[in-house]
């Protein structure tokens, strides 16, 4: 087998039913490939269907949502190809696209993860041009003043190299995810993908992206199914950005770092959520309130617990 693709679902079956259905119609005369879906407990019944509508696809029920680290780990566990492609149920291929991904991979061999041109539903291509988090630009703002005034990545070629690619769709060998121990399972959602990358990079060796061909990726498809979701997700984001910190910021930087997310994170949202009292129909502001709670629960326990994971975490209680 050459490649596994690995999927993991959560209540997403509208998007992943199109995922699936792209995924038929890949070019298959140079490359052999199987199809491996983790469903991470939607428990909403519609595993049964999927599974006997795509018969010749390998489902798996996972018996928790324990994070999409966990579910992409136990995809490849049960993987026979020697390259991984982990792709979103959000995402639609072309029919080239995994021929692409696999032969560019072959013949670069500085590369240790590929991904390729990701664009919406109107055709504009995502930006793609990440750089690793640091002290001064874990905020959106101070990223995105830096990328208004730096252009660090060359992108004229065939392939350019940011520092981290979006667990979207990720191309990597099963040597390389072996030898970086697989998604870490610290992260239950978000920065898991920033977090393997960071690995790889550290083993001298590069990530990249291929502009030979491009993928459809309806962006919070699979965390944007209902209001609670969404808010539940959004708080993971910035729990997240605590785990990454505290994994791979040095000592001196770990501390300015948490603080200035705390103190920053909740004078944001404390504000966003007493306009919400003022604009009660605005849902976006809404779901600031709710955060806001999360936090302030995450927050008590990080301290009675001397832990930043979620609770969510497979590794939480350990």
């Amino acid at each position: 087998m050459d490649v596994s693709i690995i999927i993991v679902n959560y209540r997403s079956w509208k998007p992943l039913l199109n995922c699936l259905e792209s995924i038929l119609c890949t070019n298959k005369t140079n490359i052999r490939f199987e199809v491996i879906i983790v469903d991470n407990f939607s428990n909403d019944g519609q595993f049964d269907f999927f599974q006997n509508k795509f018969k010749d696809f390998i489902f798996i029920k996972n018996n928790s949502n324990l994070g999409f680290a966990n579910g992409c780990n136990l995809g490849a566990r049960q993987a026979k190809g020697n390259y991984f492609l982990f792709l979103n149920p959000d995402t639609k291929i072309s029919a080239n696209t995994l021929e692409t991904l696999f032969f560019s991979y072959k013949k670069h061999s500085e590369i240790g993860i590929l991904s390729c041109i990701q664009v919406d539903k109107n055709n504009r291509p995502y930006y793609q041009k990440n750089i690793f988090p640091s002290l001064i630009l874990i905020f959106g703002i101070s990223r995105f003043l830096y990328r208004k005034t730096i252009n660090q990545f060359d992108s004229n070629g065939e392939l350019f190299y940011p520092d981290w690619i979006s667990g979207a769709l990720i191309f990597i060998s099963k040597d390389w995810f072996k030898e970086v121990n697989g998604w870490n399972e610290d992260y239950w959602l978000y920065f898991e993908d920033v977090e393997i990358c960071k690995k790889i990079s550290k083993k001298g060796v590069k990530i990249a992206v291929t502009q030979n061909t491009a993928v459809l990726h309806e962006h919070g498809g699979s965390s944007r199914n209902d209001f609670e979701t969404e808010y539940i997700c959004k708080t993971e984001v910035i729990i997240s950005k605590h785990i990454y910190i505290n994994n791979n910021f040095n000592t001196f930087s770990k501390v300015p770092a948490h603080l200035s997310l705390i103190v920053f994170t909740l004078l944001e949202k404390s504000f966003l959520s007493l306009l919400s009292l003022f604009l009660f129909s605005n849902l976006k502001l809404k779901a600031n309130r709710y955060i806001l709670k999360n936090l302030c629960t995450y927050y008590f326990y990080a301290i009675k617990k001397q832990t930043w994971l979620s609770k969510q975490s497979l590794n939480y209680d350990k």
